[in-house]
């Protein structure tokens, strides 16, 4: 459940959910993407799709920045996520069937992995855009 939709009553009782407005511009350029490429392409295609919409409006970004991954202290690997965005959103592409518990739970680790608190998990392969805000 995302628990940035639930009241905070600290603040009389509205809503507050996290970057809201930077979730709502990158979903934003998913759709034009969408409708201006199509669904069912390459992923690769709609990250770098949304690379270039992110440079022409002036939101910093990271491609393929790598983090490490620790286990008891010793570097074990490293993740790479396809997209963070405003330095605090990881952008994951995707064209599967429907957005399901198993990427759910990889984004739940990919932000424990960097320390970030929301991801947004979009779909491409269907002709109307499906997206889900993943908040740690």
């Amino acid at each position: 459940m995302d628990t940035d939709a639930l009241p905070d009553l600290r603040r009389g009782g509205e809503p507050k959910f996290h970057l809201k407005a930077e979730t709502e511009q990158i979903i934003g350029f998913a759709i034009t993407i969408s409708n201006e490429i199509g669904h069912g392409l390459n992923e690769k295609i709609y990250e770098n799709a949304l690379t270039i919409l992110f440079r022409l409006n002036g939101v910093p970004y990271d491609q393929q920045r790598r983090f490490p991954v620790l286990f008891r202290g010793f570097e074990v690997g490293e993740f790479i996520p396809d997209l963070i965005a405003f330095n605090t959103v990881i952008v994951d592409t995707k064209v599967i069937e429907r957005i399901n518990d198993h990427e759910r739970g990889q984004m739940l680790n990919y932000l424990r992995i960097t320390k970030l608190r929301v991801g947004l998990l979009l779909n491409f392969k269907n002709a109307r855009l499906d997206f889900e805000r993943v908040v740690l």
